[in-house]
């Protein structure tokens, strides 16, 4: 029954035959279905496609078997292919997948063999979860009667598909032929990231997955979320020579980028496109745009050729830093952005590393973008030790000046290496050897760098004990992981090719990691160096700069693009501007990059303190399915709960995780019409751009296609960067208010504040003030804007603008700050003077100690602008009753005492917040009533005496009580609850007597 009609099958033997030798077909065992079912060799070609993607997410069957599966089951082959072609030919009409599926369970029920029927249902789970195809479009290039393309393209709803490794991207498009393989793995539709060439030919997702993971806490700093590509070429011989190999890799690339647009909607017009012959069952996607990764860093050009060729809407915005774009390597902008991290590592520990010298171990060479440029960016590096993948370097004590100038001139020099270094400048005992050296000698001065009494090491040892040695930082500028944790496998870790040399963090003898590459440490492997006293963030910290550059020039490109199709600039003057704006666009970049790891480290002064406001945000993310901890290697309950018995907080990597996810969470929330439709926040879309466009080109920014992501993502960072991690979260426990309200007082109060200008100032004391002293300036400053951005949660009339309200409050504000000194009691004055003295003499400015110390008292201007616009009397009057007031019933006291209360639970933090809030209130209320209850007029204390006097017996209940509390070092919360109500008993009888 089983024996096939040959006759039958000859013509379409023999099409597969002649395609296989074309080299359109892959030459394997699933060819052998061309005698079994009724499939052409292009039909099984979609079979061998999803075979091959089943064993990138960690199908345990090999190729071989799930032939043989197929060619056993040849009625079900024949059914995959049914199922996959009723679902996606264009003359096809709507499909029953349920009952499709259940034909399956029915036919399922003959195979005897459990691994035959695991396979097969892996085929049905793959087609169901499939979303769109190419394999039904034409190349009409082709001059052949077969028009079908060599390459399919399939895109996946990536959860639908069960035992997926985790993180699950939002879509994932899988591309293959016979010559090449890739995936691209985004995590929303508007994602970016860049296209690896990759040699990891049997795990490549794993690797691009564990990229997409880093990117997608990378990219919290621009609009797009992360993405990331990456394909295998498959028929590189060793028998290919370098060029031959390269040429290769360009056509796979083009493939792989042909595969990935193919199946992208387009913009015509304005008015979306679909494209040809493809059926869908996702949401309009047209947002699609790539970037250079290893091995694919000269490659845009490419990418935006066929970009052309395909009249996709981006243009070369679709491929960013081709040859009209930014050049990363020229601008330094990837090193230069993860040398502000290294910057403020130093300067955190007293130390200016432009001006005083520096030892410094390193990973890559001088050709690399971000090595080669990271070793220029001071001219007090002393590199005494660098590898890559060919040579070691070791200088145990190099001359600053002559190293810099030798390290220039190989930068400059094309595809140096270290053997091309200046030897006769080098110090004594130094060398330059090569990895693949069965051994090397190591001199009297190498052993005493590197600590060690052996005379000869391997070249895998004397790497390690580089990597081992005492320095003052670790430069990563190269490509591989080499630290990991004590706990970690180097199974775990994912990179073969460095097993032998990797180390681990508690192992690292440097007090700074500046990682300018990706991936050079694990996640556990930082956060063991980190709690062993070293210095570091992360990969998607440190080197944020180069996928900044990126995102700004594809947003800038795609306003101009626009303008250059209505007429109104032409294609050279598009460029000339685009060239004109590097160094502002340079300046806005690194400018992100310090403001993300100054936010980190303002976090960090507090590590301790806040680590129970940080458990309970991490909480509410995996309540909400926005976090898995273990995936992030964030501690679990029991390792926290052990933190907090011994006073530790979280370490900065994980600091920057929960960072990342701020960020992630608060851009979504603000990508809504309350936001981007509001008069004063869409100003944002402007100051997204250099000044340049500004001037020139501020409404057609307006109508930019992602006009409503910019805004959201400016807003996030602006509030994330200056408020740290869990301001939101905090504010929405205290206050019960949306995000977006949160988002617009906080707005307010930083421009009522004047708060960039002062924190501008604080942080232009870099390498003058000493760090803690800046720090907690700016966590002071921090404080202060939670405090008003309760308050006008709380408060402030809605009816009002954002610009409104500002207008209204500010000049009050304003003029409580020029007359501060003249309304403070003296009680309070002496206090404020001794802090400023304090201040002073750490050498900060006295304007700006001034600002840091009046910070609450002018707080009050919220509550004194109500009270004057509720009697109608000017700010004159209200704002010596309202502090006199509060020196009088030692209120001031009394909030000092709410403040030092200590908290042990979320519910104890939120009691004190409102207590405090209580007592502004009633400070409020109580002013109103003595202005309202008094016939006086004129001089403040005889207003206060009158009023004093006429409610003398319930003033002197209340001071009696504040003397009962105070009596006592320690406080039970009730207690505050007890005078807070008779405070509030106070205002009232004293309201009713009026």
């Amino acid at each position: 029954d089983n024996v096939l009609d040959t006759t039958e099958r000859s013509a379409d033997f023999m099409s597969t035959f002649y395609q296989v030798w074309e080299n359109r077909l892959e030459n394997d065992g699933f060819n052998k279905l061309v005698l079994k079912t009724n499939l052409s060799g292009r039909q099984i070609s979609v079979l061998r496609s999803y075979a091959k993607y089943m064993r990138q997410i960690g199908n345990n069957f090999s190729q071989a078997y799930i032939e043989n599966t197929l060619a056993s089951l040849p009625e079900l082959a024949n059914s995959l292919y049914s199922y996959f072609h009723q679902k996606f030919a264009m003359d096809q009409g709507e499909i029953d997948s349920l009952d499709i599926i259940a034909n399956f369970e029915t036919k399922l029920e003959q195979v005897n063999n459990l691994d035959d029927d695991r396979i097969i249902r892996r085929f049905i789970d793959l087609i169901t979860a499939t979303s769109r195809t190419n394999f039904y479009q034409i190349d009409s290039k082709l001059k052949t009667a077969d028009q079908s393309k060599a390459y399919i393209s399939f895109k996946f709803e990536s959860s639908l598909i069960p035992d997926m490794p985790l993180p699950l991207p939002k879509f994932e498009v899988f591309v293959y032929s016979p010559q090449v393989e890739g995936v691209h793995l985004r995590g929303g539709k508007v994602a970016r990231g860049g296209l690896r060439w990759s040699d990891r030919r049997e795990d490549f997702r794993t690797e691009v997955l564990g990229l997409v993971k880093a990117q997608q806490v990378k990219n919290t700093v621009i609009v797009p979320v992360g993405a990331k590509g990456g394909f295998v070429c498959k028929q590189i011989l060793p028998s290919h020579n370098r060029d031959e190999a390269f040429n290769i890799g360009k056509e796979c690339y083009r493939t792989f980028i042909r595969g990935l647009l193919d199946i992208t909607d387009n913009i015509v017009d304005g008015e979306l496109v679909h494209p040809t012959n493809v059926r869908f069952y996702d949401e309009d996607d047209s947002y699609l745009v790539v970037a250079a990764d290893k091995g694919t860093a000269t490659f845009s050009d490419i990418a935006n050729e066929i970009s052309d060729e395909y009249n996709f809407w981006l243009g070369d915005a679709f491929a960013s830093g081709g040859s009209v774009g930014y050049d990363h390597k020229k601008m330094g902008i990837t090193a230069k952005g993860a040398w502000e991290s290294v910057k403020r590592h130093f300067r955190e520990m007293g130390i200016n590393c432009q001006e005083e010298e520096f030892t410094c171990i390193a990973i890559g060479d001088m050709a690399g973008d971000v090595f080669g440029n990271g070793m220029l960016l001071s001219k007090s590096t002393k590199l005494i030790a660098a590898f890559n993948h060919m040579h070691i370097f070791i200088d145990p004590n190099p001359d600053c000046a002559t190293s810099y100038a030798e390290r220039d001139r190989l930068f400059n020099l094309p595809r140096s290496s270290w053997s091309d270094y200046d030897r006769s400048i080098m110090s004594k005992g130094s060398g330059i050897f090569l990895r693949s050296a069965k051994a090397i000698t190591l001199t009297p001065e190498i052993k005493k760098m590197l600590g060690t009494n052996l005379s000869l090491m391997t070249p895998t040892d004397l790497i390690k004990a580089i990597l081992t040695s005492q320095a003052d930082l670790l430069w990563n500028g190269g490509i591989g992981t080499y630290v990991k944790a004590t706990s970690e496998t180097n199974n775990d870790v994912g990179d073969r090719a460095n097993d032998h040399v990797r180390i681990n963090g508690n192992e690292l003898n440097v007090k700074i990691v500046g990682e300018g590459g990706n991936l050079g440490c694990t996640q556990l492997g930082r956060i063991e160096y980190a709690k062993n006293g070293g210095r570091i963030n992360s990969d998607f910290i440190d080197n944020v700069g180069g996928v900044d550059c990126s995102d700004n020039e594809v947003n800038i490109k795609i306003l101009l693009n626009s303008i250059v199709s209505s007429g109104d600039l032409t294609r050279k003057q598009r460029n000339e501007l685009l060239y004109s704006m590097t160094n502002e666009v340079s300046e806005i970049v690194l400018d992100n990059a310090y403001k993300q790891t100054l936010s980190v480290s303002v976090t960090q002064t507090r590590a301790a303190e806040q680590l129970k406001e940080q458990i309970r945000f991490m909480q509410i993310l995996e309540r909400t399915g926005k976090l898995n901890r273990q995936l992030e290697f964030l501690p679990s309950e029991d390792e926290l709960a052990e933190r907090l018995a011994k006073n530790e907080g979280l370490t900065r990597p994980e600091l920057a995780v929960l960072l990342a996810y701020a960020k992630m969470q608060l851009k979504e929330q603000l990508n809504c019409p309350e936001v981007f439709e509001d008069e004063f926040l869409s100003e944002l879309l402007i100051t997204a751009f250099p000044q340049l466009l500004q001037d020139k080109y501020k409404a057609e920014m307006q109508d930019h296609p992602l006009r409503n992501e910019i805004i959201a993502t400016q807003l996030a960072n602006e509030i994330i960067n200056d408020m740290g991690l869990n301001f939101v979260g905090r504010m929405q426990d205290e206050t019960g208010s949306p995000v977006v309200e949160i988002a617009k007082c906080f707005v307010i109060s930083k421009h009522v504040i004047g708060m960039e200008n002062m924190w501008d100032a604080v942080t232009g004391l870099d390498n003058t003030v000493d760090s803690a002293t800046q720090l907690d300036m700016l966590f002071e400053s921090r404080r202060y804007i939670r405090r008003a951005t309760c308050w006008l949660v709380r408060y402030r009339d809605r009816n009002m603008s954002i610009s409104a309200t500002i207008a209204f409050y500010k000049p009050i504000y304003d003029g409580m700050k020029e007359n501060i000194e003249q309304v403070l009691v003296d009680v309070d004055k002496e206090k404020q003077s001794k802090r400023i003295d304090s201040l002073i003499e750490k050498s900060v400015p006295a304007d700006v100690a001034h600002e840091i110390v009046h910070q609450n008292t002018l707080f009050s201007a919220f509550d004194i602008a109500d009270v004057c616009k509720q009697h109608q009397v000017p700010m004159s009057l209200v704002q010596p009753i309202f502090f006199s007031l509060g020196n009088k019933l030692q209120l001031h006291d009394f909030m000092h005492q709410i403040n030092l209360q200590p908290v042990a639970n979320h519910w104890q933090a939120l009691a004190r917040a409102a207590f405090r809030e209580e007592l502004a209130l009633q400070q409020r209320s109580l002013t109103s009533v003595v202005l309202s209850t008094c016939s006086s007029t004129g001089k403040c204390d005889i207003i206060i005496d009158e009023w004093l006097s006429d409610h003398e017996v319930l003033v002197v209940r209340w001071l009696q009580m504040l003397t009962d509390f105070n009596m006592s070092s320690s406080h039970e919360f009730a207690k505050f609850s007890v005078a807070l109500r008779e405070l509030n008993l106070l205002h009232l009888s004293c309201r009713s007597a009026s």
